[in-house]
């Protein structure tokens, strides 16, 4: 990756919604020229995805848990992945060196919602032997794009 690329990543990040011609215009592209890169970016799996960043209290979600899951053996990892993929509250985990074995991100309603999730749900998930929960007071840094310039 060059500095154009880098430019690129971080004006797509910051405004996803950007058009590719004045996405070629701020890096002093040609709009050919600057669509292969994005392709290219692409295909390389650099560039992900796009997607709409949503307020999840208007969603009806504004109640954020972190949970620390440890589970009971290194066996219980790929088992445990399947399921927690399954669980759509879950909107990020993270396995983890050491104990806890992993960070859960889990967005409900309110604590009862989360409270049903968790004794249905998550105690009941392959391999746990523990799990310790946070309640999320204020997000101060709210998810932001990575520094690529």
């Amino acid at each position: 990756m060059d500095a154009i690329d880098r430019e690129i990543v971080a004006l797509l990040q910051s405004e996803g919604r950007i058009t590719l011609t004045e996405l070629a215009d701020r890096v002093q592209l040609s709009v050919s020229r600057c669509q292969r890169r994005v392709r290219t970016l692409e295909d390389d799996g650099v560039l992900r995805g796009y997607r709409a960043v949503a307020d999840p209290s208007a969603l009806g979600l504004g109640f954020e848990v972190l949970v620390f899951a440890t589970l009971d053996r290194p066996a219980s990892v790929d088992a445990f992945d399947a399921a927690i993929a399954g669980v759509p509250q879950i909107i990020e985990a993270q396995r983890l060196f050491g104990e806890p074995d992993y960070l859960i991100r889990v967005v409900s309603a309110d604590l009862a919602a989360y409270q049903k999730l968790y004794e249905s749900t998550l105690v009941h998930l392959p391999g746990v032997a523990g799990l310790n929960s946070t309640i999320v007071m204020k997000n101060s840094v709210p998810l932001r794009p990575y520094p690529v310039r």
